[in-house]
């Protein structure tokens, strides 16, 4: 791991790190501290959404001719104003503009990150480089939100202040760490031969493998992490009795799961194809929804139901462990030369459709229609699976299976140009 990779992954941990102090609080904070009610505090976490939904298409572009750095620090800068300003903002308008100004420069530093991970690992690093940001956000997340827990004071909107400037000293700090982040220079789209930031999305477009793995994601996102903390957390507390404390406990599952699991899954996960990783997440997460069924739809005791629930969540970080380094090297090695920053963000707007619509969906499900809930995202977890093999006979060897591609190479003494498509 080179000097830039190790701030890029400082930078993760850091913005991870801040946003735990405030994301898990934000709706106590707008509907209870300032007063504003649940619609107002329901009404910015639907601008979160939106706000990303606005800037990730145009990201893409600046990224391909800016480079990732600059887009970068853009994005840090505008989410540490959001930050700060939300956290002395007392009016309604207040509130909702600052939270699009944190949520849109949110949104622009993940394709951007992902993008100086790309330019600074090659073919050979990519999976682990992005399986150490995924346990470094994770563990950010965790330790910020477990902190920032013990300084909020509901009866004192001033620890809610100082949660939110903390949050934007993160931001600001990690503008210094990845001002000083010399990444390789990486063709920008007018060096790159038949490419053009205008005809960027119409290319992508074109792409059946990225379009089928865009698909893809929909469904990973729309069937996990839209349901967390909206439609699972709900059928748990309304089918299955779950107290909260036991959903605190089901979440920390998650994460500790990613923890643990992440590097002892990373050596079996580089040297399998790509798409049957990702088949096999979807079957692994076909069976959390089975046992979370049973958590809530059985006739077994309130303790079996809480440790069932427990497991659905352990279950599910499983998987994730096992998408971190598949699925964002995936999308590098699909993008063609300097368009890693278009298909990045094209990802990450997909995945911020369907954390959007995730909610909005499973929500009213989980709380009212236990039965139809727990079939249909087993069903989705299903379709995960078959989704997955149909993009692998789009991929070329190198795409899917890059360390046997790889391991081919070098056995004939060839160059990884050559490589065959996966079905061949």
């Amino acid at each position: 791991m080179g000097a830039a990779m190790r701030r890029i992954h400082v930078g993760n941990a850091l913005s991870a790190f801040g946003l735990g102090f405030t994301v898990p609080y934000l709706y106590v904070y707008v509907a209870q501290v300032r007063g504003l009610g649940s619609v107002t505090a329901g009404l910015v976490l639907a601008v979160f959404a939106v706000a990303a939904l606005i800037v990730l298409p145009f990201a893409g572009r600046a990224i391909v001719r800016r480079g990732p750095l600059p887009v970068l620090l853009a994005a840090l800068v505008t989410a540490a104003v959001g930050a700060l300003s939300l956290g002395l903002a007392s009016s309604a308008a207040a509130v909702l503009l600052s939270a699009a100004a944190l949520g849109a420069g949110q949104a622009v530093m993940q394709p951007a990150l992902a993008t100086m991970i790309v330019d600074c690992s090659s073919t050979e690093t990519r999976s682990r480089a992005f399986a150490m940001q995924f346990f470094l956000q994770n563990l950010g997340l965790g330790v910020g939100g477990l902190i920032g827990g013990h300084l909020v004071d509901t009866s004192s909107a001033s620890s809610f202040t100082l949660l939110f400037a903390i949050e934007a000293a993160m931001f600001l700090l990690l503008v210094v760490v990845m001002a000083t982040v010399r990444t390789p220079r990486a063709p920008r789209v007018e060096e790159a031969p038949g490419q053009s930031g205008k005809g960027g999305w119409k290319q992508l477009l074109g792409n059946r493998a990225m379009v089928q793995l865009c698909v893809l994601g929909f469904v990973l996102f729309f069937a996990c992490y839209g349901q967390f903390e909206s439609g699972l957390s709900a059928y748990g507390v309304e089918a299955a009795g779950i107290s909260t404390s036991a959903l605190g406990t089901a979440l920390a599952a998650n994460t500790l799961m990613i923890v643990v699991a992440q590097f002892a899954v990373l050596k079996f996960v580089e040297r399998r194809k790509r798409s049957r990783v990702i088949a096999a997440v979807g079957l692994i997460w076909a069976v959390a929804w089975a046992v979370a069924g049973y958590a809530g739809l059985g006739h077994g005791s309130q303790a079996m139901a809480t440790a069932a629930f427990i497991s659905t969540y352990a279950l599910f970080g499983l998987g994730e462990a096992m998408l971190s380094p598949t699925l964002a090297p995936l999308v590098a090695d699909l993008a063609p030369t300097g368009m890693a920053g278009q298909y990045n963000s094209a990802f990450a707007l997909v995945k911020q459709l369907a954390l959007a619509i995730g909610p909005a969906v499973g929500g009213p499900l989980g709380a009212s229609l236990h039965a139809p809930y727990i079939v249909a995202f087993l069903l989705f977890s299903l379709g995960i699976t078959v989704l997955a093999l149909r993009l692998g006979r789009q991929l070329t060897q190198a795409q899917d299976q890059p360390w046997a591609a790889r391991s081919r190479v070098v056995s004939r003494g060839g160059s990884a140009a050559g490589a065959v498509p996966a079905d061949a």
